[in-house]
């Protein structure tokens, strides 16, 4: 049995962390759903960046939106809402055979919107009735500025998958937005029809302190700080509050690990697969974590409830002069930053091919 079929008998989602139009048109995700247990996927600008950028699959289709008038975000969206109703469509069995559990896609709002939470609401609003799918996540970055809209997406019938959380104070700070969005719901008497991931990052911890630490912590405090998280995800879960969101028929939102391919060199390429194990999770992977893992993983023991020697990891990171604090703030603001200069890229990919192909036509 391959170690992908493991992960999802156990209970843990694998999600694709890649959409291209080449990856429907081929078969290639069919693939992965029939063979590598593969339940959903995500996207983000990098990801569309870079498929539009690198394959001719988008020419006709953008050829033809601009005859329409269409042009910069408004193409960039339609071209996306097509590829992830696609992938939608195919993840739709699996959606309503786990009871909306799983089966999900994510799009993202514009990175643009970020300090403004009533646009990035509207937005949210917007391409979830252009895209007219179930099982379609939006993603909101879990900043401080994003916590506003997160809970008014929720309350307002939007499924979110929550991004760019680094630490456990994210994490919670997160759910705590997610969850007064849930409440207001279930006070009004909205239906239970809204779900949600936490999507906490993982890889980018060890990358930035591979060279700060001695040769014993190398690639320790990602796999730690998850932990921390896990457990105070699975804490979150038996208390009084949300018991009674899943008693009003939600499904509580469940925990995910994003940034999961392995960037160290010296390290196994499924480290953060191998090391996650965990019932009712998600971990979403690229491509080549995910044929690493069917082609030659195995599995570790899984996720300790109670979390481990993970504080005694962590204080040994604070020793080595790692501010762990500090260090989560700094993470989560350089993402946010890359994500915005990775939706510029995309929209530069979007105008310049644009160009090219009206110079052709």
């Amino acid at each position: 049995m391959r170690a992908t079929q493991k992960l999802h008998e156990l209970g843990q989602s694998l999600w694709l962390d890649n959409i291209t139009r080449d990856l429907l048109d081929t078969g290639t995700l069919k693939h992965y759903i029939d063979d590598f247990s593969v339940t959903g996927l995500t996207s983000n600008p990098t990801i569309f960046d870079h498929a539009i950028k690198n394959s001719k699959s988008y020419d006709g289709p953008i050829q033809s939106k601009m005859r329409e008038g269409k042009a910069g975000e408004d193409l960039f969206f339609e071209l996306a809402i097509e590829d992830l109703s696609r992938a939608a469509d195919m993840f739709r069995d699996i959606h309503e055979k786990s009871s909306r559990v799983d089966g999900w896609v994510s799009l993202e709002v514009s990175p643009l919107l970020a300090y403004d939470a009533n646009s990035t609401v509207t937005e949210a609003k917007d391409l979830c009735k252009r895209a007219a799918r179930p099982n379609l996540f939006i993603k909101i970055p879990g900043t401080a500025e994003g916590l506003p809209a997160i809970e008014e997406a929720i309350y307002s019938g939007v499924s979110v998958n929550v991004t760019l959380l680094f630490s456990r104070e994210h994490y919670l700070a997160q759910a705590e937005a997610y969850l007064r969005g849930i409440e207001r719901r279930i006070k009004e008497g909205l239906p239970p029809t809204v779900s949600s991931v936490g999507s906490v990052f993982i890889s980018r911890w060890d990358v930035a302190t591979i060279d700060k630490v001695p040769e014993a912590l190398r690639d320790k405090l990602g796999i730690a700080v998850a932990t921390r998280i896990y457990k105070a995800y699975c804490d979150l879960l038996e208390t009084p509050r949300w018991q009674a969101i899943k008693k009003a028929g939600y499904n509580p939102q469940r925990l995910l690990f994003a940034s999961t391919g392995t960037k160290d060199p010296k390290a196994s390429d499924v480290l953060y697969i191998k090391s996650l194990a965990a019932a009712n999770t998600v971990n979403t992977m690229p491509e080549g974590t995910l044929k690493a893992l069917a082609d030659h993983g195995d599995l570790g023991a899984t996720l300790p409830r109670d979390g481990g020697d993970c504080e005694q990891v962590i204080a040994a990171f604070g020793k080595a002069g790692i501010n762990v604090d500090a260090l989560a703030k700094q993470l989560q603001d350089e993402a946010a930053k890359l994500f915005v200069e990775s939706w510029n890229d995309l929209m530069k990919v979007i105008e310049s091919k644009s160009m090219a192909l009206a110079k052709g036509a």
